[in-house]
């Protein structure tokens, strides 16, 4: 590097290699540096923490419905002209695959649904009620902020009252969902209607403040530029200065297939990497980055282990949401293969809980 910019990089890399929390100009300049020094700085961090553990669970997504009121211009999966086949399961489809799924040894089920007006609020409460009273043991990740907000407007309620029913019913964790890009420009181009940003905040803050976990998403690689993606960043880092309620961040990339934003230009895998290095990087205050093997390939999220990355989500059994527009993963994994590809990775395989306790080393 040379001249002022050489100067201001070396200063920027120091700053990394002495482990100081970044402002937000410094951290609009981490994309230009190159990717190894953004890994060196994103494993340091990570294996400090978690040595060469990756972690994953074993665990069952249900989506209840297909059915939306809101049309996200990214989604392949809600019912429209491009997926023309609407469904709604029944609260005892529910249960029945949630207790095939603990059969076979799911610790987790997934509990995410499109915003289905015909239904009833009871009928979501109703489905973790049900799926409580079945399987006590299990633990319910389920609703997105998105929902919570879909589910106030249904039922009357404020946000504190539906996430007090949530929890009365049995929901013990929050996926993080509906986060998308939190640039209030970018939300009104690609979903609008969908719940704002500063109420997507305020619905984990309430669920942080009641003594609940929750996780935070970023989809990246539409029309969202690399400054968006900091501040989505940046935003997470405040509140879990305040809440310290997040286990973890998912950078989740955007799926190209069978949705109406009609992406150009792709991301490459420098990009992502650079993308899992930075959040590591910058949120040292969230204990786990997620590497989600669904959006980023199998392949991607096990070299993304060498980036920050410590965690790769889990075997699934069946994902329908992003498979719609096009990922690898209507079928999960195999609790062998996962185990298998993790170990040849280099990596420790390690079952974890929806909370992040440990169960087993592999």
């Amino acid at each position: 590097m040379t001249g002022c910019k050489g100067i201001k990089m070396d200063y920027l890399i120091k700053k990394l290699e002495d482990n100081i929390d970044l402002s937000i100009d410094d951290a609009n300049k981490l994309y230009d540096l190159d990717l190894s020094v953004l890994g060196k700085a994103a494993q340091k961090i990570r294996l400090e923490k978690f040595g060469k553990k990756t972690y994953f669970n074993i665990n069952r997504h249900i989506n209840p419905s297909n059915i939306c009121k809101d049309v996200c211009k990214f989604c392949a999966f809600s019912a429209h002209r491009k997926n023309p086949n609407p469904y709604t399961l029944s609260i005892d489809e529910c249960v029945e695959i949630a207790k095939n799924a603990y059969k076979k040894g799911a610790k987790e089920v997934h509990v995410v649904s499109a915003h289905n007006p015909e239904v009833g609020y009871d009928y979501y409460m109703n489905i973790i009620k049900e799926i409580r009273n079945e399987l006590p043991d299990i633990h319910i990740k389920a609703f997105t902020a998105a929902e919570v907000n879909f589910f106030s407007g249904l039922s009357g309620k404020s946000y504190s009252e539906v996430l007090e029913d949530m929890a009365k019913a049995g929901v013990d964790s929050m996926p993080g969902g509906g986060a998308e890009i939190f640039d209030e420009e970018i939300r009104a181009k690609i979903c609008k209607g969908k719940v704002s940003s500063e109420n997507w905040f305020k619905i984990h803050e309430i669920w942080h403040r009641m003594g609940k976990k929750s996780n935070v998403t970023m989809l990246f690689g539409h029309i969202e530029n690399r400054i968006h993606r900091i501040d989505h960043m940046l935003r997470v880092r405040k509140l879990q200065e305040k809440t310290g309620g997040f286990n973890a961040f998912i950078p989740l990339v955007y799926q190209r297939k069978n949705n109406y934003l009609n992406v150009k230009k792709f991301l490459t895998g420098t990009e992502i990497l650079k993308t899992i290095a930075i959040s590591r990087i910058l949120l040292k205050n969230v204990p786990n980055i997620k590497a989600y093997w669904v959006t980023t390939t199998l392949n991607l999220s096990l070299v993304a282990q060498e980036y920050g990355a410590n965690d790769i989500d889990g075997t699934i059994e069946k994902e329908s949401i992003n498979s719609a527009a096009g990922a690898e993963s209507s079928k999960g994994l195999q609790l062998y293969e996962l185990v298998s590809l993790i170990k040849d990775s280099g990596f420790i395989p390690v079952e974890r809980d929806s909370l992040y306790n440990e169960i087993k080393y592999y």
